[in-house]
């Protein structure tokens, strides 16, 4: 068996062949399973193409997928915490108008931790990797 992992275009060349030999969405699954195995597409996405061909539309790219606007901004979130670091998730939250579950992500993204009841960054600065690194020193 041969190591070739087939791209998204791969299979999607693949359908369109199948279609134009006059195969059906489940047969061309069954062909692209046989000759491709568990790097196939599914029947679901295999009948979606298909009807995308039946409309006559035989582009093969992907669909600019847009992500939701930000209900707030990195900056805002930053700005609660300067004024008061021990604030919790949940009072986050309520002062932002968003859910909890978002506050608690963007807090990872933004690479913040509770500890002792102060968000401080996850990761050490320069500068304190650097003092530790000379009273280490200092104490061999």
């Amino acid at each position: 068996m041969c190591n070739f992992v087939p791209s998204t275009n791969d299979l999607r060349v693949s359908l369109v062949f199948c279609y134009h030999l006059k195969k059906n969405a489940a047969e061309s699954q069954r062909m692209l399973v046989e000759a491709f195995g568990d790097h196939a597409l599914s029947l679901a996405t295999c009948k979606r193409w298909f009807q995308q061909f039946r409309d006559k539309d035989f582009d093969l790219r992907n669909e600019e997928r847009g992500r939701p606007p930000k209900k707030f901004e990195d900056s805002e979130l930053q700005a609660l915490l300067d004024e008061d670091d021990t604030q919790t998730q949940k009072q986050l939250a309520e002062a932002l108008n968003v859910d909890q579950k978002t506050i608690s992500n963007r807090l990872k993204a933004m690479g913040k931790i509770q500890k002792c009841g102060k968000w401080v960054p996850h990761e050490l600065t320069e500068r304190q990797q650097e003092n530790r690194k000379i009273i280490s020193e200092m104490l061999l």
